[in-house]
């Protein structure tokens, strides 16, 4: 009789073995690369963010994707450490690129690329994703079937670039072969001591769905170049404060 215990070293192996086959492998020493994402580290698998893999972000306003905009940008910004280059590929320009130093990206770094139709896009993208130079590849899309999908991913596997797919207003959410997909909800920021001006940008992030990881809700805050966990009560609506104070 096997114990409690072996039990479930056995079935935790088997988890890694699933992990291995499916092409997360474990950081080495323990450690992945830094995306600044270490306060939800144990949604993903080997509690470490997927890099080299393709993630979907969804939105269906202005504002969301505003603000998934910002909250890819906070990740960039660690991948493009060590002077790395990233490509924007994109049908308009709604990115204001000075606003990338809020999240440590020198905005010559970025090369932006303006397409007019979905399928250049997505070709574009693909073919950047093969360039092993370069951090990271951004594409705002508004469909990607599975079949389209699965070729991203077999480009990343083998150049180990990280793949970003911004979606708004997407008219279906088939599945795809993207190891997340989230959702990003800008929220209102806070004023400490009644100082003027604007606060720390902050976030509702929503991470729908992760391939052998733990889908989850958190409200974050950019500050001090981190991503920070903000609480329920310090994350309360600007006008909510302003009601209570008046």
């Amino acid at each position: 009789m096997h114990s409690l215990k072996d039990k479930i070293a056995v079935i935790a192996q088997l988890q890694q073995d699933i992990l291995l086959l499916e092409g997360f492998k474990p950081p080495a020493n323990g450690i992945g690369v830094d995306v600044g994402l270490e306060p939800i580290k144990d949604a993903f698998p080997n509690a470490v963010f997927p890099t080299a893999a393709v993630h979907e972000f969804l939105s269906t306003s202005i504002e969301q994707g505003a603000a998934t905009a910002g909250f890819v940008g906070g990740i960039l910004g660690k991948l493009m450490q060590q002077e790395g280059v990233c490509i924007w590929i994109s049908s308009t320009q709604m990115l204001f690129p000075p606003a990338l130093k809020t999240f440590g990206i020198a905005p010559h770094r970025i090369i932006f690329i303006k397409l007019n139709r979905e399928r250049d896009i997505l070709w574009a993208m693909e073919e950047a994703l093969k360039c092993e130079k370069l951090a990271a590849v951004v594409a705002e899309l508004q469909e990607i079937n599975l079949t389209a999908s699965r070729r991203l991913q077999l480009a990343v596997e083998k150049s180990r670039v990280t793949g970003f797919i911004l979606r708004h207003q997407p008219r279906s959410l088939g599945n795809t072969s993207c190891v997340s997909r989230w959702r990003i909800t800008p929220i209102s920021s806070s004023l400490d001591d009644d100082m003027p001006g604007v606060g720390f940008p902050r976030w509702k992030v929503e991470l729908l769905k992760i391939r052998n990881g733990r889908p989850g809700t958190w409200q974050m805050e950019w500050s001090a170049k981190q991503f920070h966990i903000i609480s329920e009560r310090r994350a309360a609506p600007l006008q909510e404060l302003l009601l209570k104070r008046g």
